[in-house]
């Protein structure tokens, strides 16, 4: 290729290359998620802190669902998983989702491209809080697919989810 295209295709793939290498705004508050692992986009030591404001900014979205472990269908508000993601560059085939208490268990990637899995920051429109699942609560649309009414996806439903680890 000769030099003066090479030349013009540096130029329309830098920007590109910045987009990809581009550091994530700190958070201005105390962060509620911590994602590390296979990220493109971070803010402190290789992990991406996210606070309020920056998980509020992302697309809303609202669920309505049953669950194991309430009564009838409650209405979840929050982002999707999806959305999470793809703002952090991140890529791999597995994310381990960790609780406040420890719990830890890997969730196919896949999950959040099949379904409109939530990360939900309330629950029939309240705040979610650490005594009562929150501050953030992985969410599967379960009536809306009968497979997700399978246990093994009642193990994905992490509540008091503080850390995502992408693998």
């Amino acid at each position: 290729m000769p030099r003066r295209q090479l030349l013009w295709l540096a130029l329309l793939l830098l920007p590109i290359a910045q987009a990809a290498a581009s550091p994530l705004a700190a958070p201005e508050g105390p962060p509620l998620l911590k994602v590390s692992g296979n990220i493109s986009h971070t803010n402190k030591a290789n992990a991406a802190h996210l606070d309020r404001a920056m998980l509020a900014a992302l697309p809303r979205h609202e669920l309505e669902t049953s669950t194991s472990v309430t009564d009838g269908v409650n209405r979840f508000e929050g982002f999707l998983m999806r959305d999470l993601l793809e703002k952090l560059g991140a890529e791999g085939e597995t994310a381990a989702a960790i609780a406040l208490n420890d719990y830890l268990i890997e969730i196919p990637i896949a999950d959040f491209h099949d379904y409109d899995v939530l990360v939900a920051d309330t629950m029939d429109g309240e705040a979610l809080t650490p005594r009562d699942k929150g501050p953030l609560w992985i969410v599967y649309p379960r009536d809306d697919h009968r497979e997700l009414q399978d246990i093994r996806y009642d193990y994905r439903w992490v509540w008091q989810l503080y850390r995502l680890e992408i693998q």
